[in-house]
């Protein structure tokens, strides 16, 4: 009897277990986002070869060293990409080793961007240059700046923010994270920013879309340590920026002072670093603070997990507290405690 190629459910712990073995051996770690892993298993049912998936993103690919080179892999993408198919995902995206990029261009990827030590890539041969193609519809006369938000929820700190690059620039071009992570919709989360931005007539929204990497698709995988996680997702990220900034004649980036989270000031200290290094001021503007308390997304979302709705009222814009108060939040809370439950 030959080989197998399967499905790998969460709930077999002994196929599981082998997963991690042969992730291990390649120098991978388990992603923490996965929704679909398959493998390839011997008569014996050992297994020879697996990947996975997450969203749109194809991830932790590994072939057992006896049998590299015998069009494993080729098979385990290929069970992938017509999962992804199935799933209605047909763009989609990887992060590999520069080593591997020729192989994934073979099977029809193409390169985003390249680092030292990774490649990221999409199967859209005009994908990354369509994005950049749109965006340039929106380019102004002037010094612009950018501003990168999820705005989970939009807060007055982000208000503050947008506010100081407003009266700084001539046009600001504020992305909103596309990705849809935690219970507020994206949708919604674009909404509230431009609601509450409509008062300033320099400020451009737009959606981030798949190319501003977040950190819930950001493949850490086959990275050693948390900071080496942070400052290659920061890298990767301000190499994608450096070329949508020309699409739109940006020359400086804002973001927020970080005290609290180690995480964000990490990717902070790598902006500061590496935007003058691209040719890109970047402007650090200092947190708004309310009693003595910066005014952070976190501690909203905090007051709501603890049903302190009330006491989020200091720390948001009216567009924010209203939708709080909205039929269509009540809803969203109901089905996401149902989910959860």
């Amino acid at each position: 009897m030959g080989d197998t190629l399967t499905v790998i459910s969460p709930r077999d712990a002994r196929a599981q277990r082998q997963v991690d073995r042969l992730l291990e051996q390649e120098g991978i770690q388990r992603d923490g986002n996965l929704d679909y892993t398959c493998g390839i298993f011997d008569s014996d049912w050992r297994l020879a070869a697996t990947g996975s998936c997450y969203g749109n993103t194809i991830r932790c690919l590994a072939v057992d060293r006896e049998r590299q080179g015998a069009g494993l892999l080729n098979q385990i993408v290929g069970r992938l990409m017509e999962v992804q198919a199935e799933r209605g995902n047909t763009h989609l995206f990887l992060c590999t080793k520069p080593q591997s990029a020729k192989f994934f261009g073979d099977l029809g990827f193409y390169q985003i961007v390249r680092l030292d030590n990774l490649v990221f890539m999409e199967n859209r041969c005009q994908g990354f240059a369509r994005y950049c193609a749109a965006l340039e519809k929106n380019r102004r006369k002037g010094t612009s700046a950018a501003i990168v938000m999820n705005a989970n929820p939009f807060t007055l700190g982000h208000l503050h923010l947008v506010e100081r690059a407003a009266a700084e620039s001539d046009v600001v071009h504020l992305f909103v994270l596309s990705e849809e992570a935690g219970p507020i919709p994206f949708a919604v989360r674009k909404r509230r920013v431009q609601e509450g931005t409509a008062h300033l007539s320099n400020v451009i929204c737009h959606d981030s879309g798949p190319y501003m990497v977040s950190a819930a698709t950001f493949p850490s995988y086959f990275l050693k340590d948390e900071d080496t996680v942070v400052r290659t997702h920061a890298a990767l990220d301000l190499a994608v920026f450096r070329k949508i900034a020309p699409c739109l004649n940006i020359t400086r980036r804002y973001v927020g002072e970080e005290r609290a989270s180690r995480v964000t000031a990490l990717y902070n200290q790598e902006m500061i670093r590496r935007l003058p290094e691209l040719g890109l001021e970047c402007r650090v503007v200092p947190r708004l603070e309310k009693n003595g308390k910066p005014v952070s997304a976190s501690a909203v979302r905090q007051l709501i997990h603890d049903e302190q709705l009330e006491d989020i009222r200091p720390l948001v814009p009216d567009c924010t507290w209203n939708y709080f108060h909205a039929p269509e939040y009540v809803i969203i809370y109901i089905r996401d405690i149902l989910i959860w439950a």
